[in-house]
């Protein structure tokens, strides 16, 4: 049996305060910090190490992965970082607040930018500081000034067939460490979702999802390590987001 673990950033600084994140490389919270220590600590709990990691470019993922490498005993395991992994770019939402938003704009609005499969959100402004414009990591990449979901699932597929499955099918323990939007892509892309049902995907922060295949590499089982109660309460938190006080 082949077996992969999935893993969202712990609570980011903006996702503490409600905010539009998208690309802009904000830090963990002290919170997100805890949540990958207890993530990291559960997995060692559970016998897993890996022996090959991915991440995004973005350092709440990276600094994520590291502190769950550090507790499995696994900082020696090869890194990949691939920009494909990335959050969705949201354009000119990044930095806005999401409940001032739904103030604004309404909840139905702000769940459509957050939630609709192939509607993009305004374009993110040459002006606009949290733009990605010049940014040295990127460099040859075509950064996008807005997406959607649709368009994450474009890259995370290359990404998915192309470097991980090779590693995958050589039986390596792996572990992904990303954000919220590209984890529900290659969800999406794995349990062969449907557009809908996709929608209502919510992936909480730090809490290992693992993904079991058989020998051609279809998925036949996935799981959450985490109780009942911790998952629903996590999910919900999730699901909840942009919605007004």
């Amino acid at each position: 049996m082949y077996q992969i673990v999935l893993i969202r950033h712990g609570e980011s600084e903006w996702n503490q305060k409600g905010l539009f994140t998208g690309w802009t490389d904000v830090d963990l919270s002290e919170k997100g910090v805890e949540e990958a220590h207890e993530a990291g600590k559960y997995l060692q709990k559970k016998g897993f190490y890996f022996d090959f990691s991915y991440s995004s470019l973005l350092k709440r993922a990276i600094k994520t992965l590291n502190v769950v490498l550090e507790e499995t005993n696994s900082l020696w395991a090869p890194i990949t970082r691939d920009w494909r992994m990335n959050e969705r770019h949201y354009g000119n939402l990044q930095g806005l607040n999401k409940i001032e938003m739904a103030k604004k704009f309404g909840e139905e609005q702000v769940l459509v930018w957050r939630r609709s499969y192939d509607i993009r959100p305004p374009k993110i402004d040459d002006k606009n500081k949290f733009n990605q414009k010049g940014d040295p990591r990127y460099k040859g990449i075509k950064v996008p000034a807005t997406e959607s979901l649709k368009d994450v699932v474009a890259r995370v597929i290359p990404f998915w067939e192309e470097e991980v499955k090779p590693n995958l099918k050589k039986g390596k323990k792996i572990i992904i460490a990303a954000s919220g939007n590209s984890l529900r892509a290659l969800v999406k892309y794995l349990d062969n979702l449907s557009e809908e049902e996709v929608l209502n995907l919510n992936i909480p922060t730090a809490i290992p999802l693992v993904y079991e295949f058989d020998k051609n590499l279809k998925p036949i089982n996935h799981y959450y390590l985490a109780s009942p109660k911790k998952l629903k309460e996590a999910v919900e938190k999730v699901k909840n987001q942009g919605k007004k006080k």
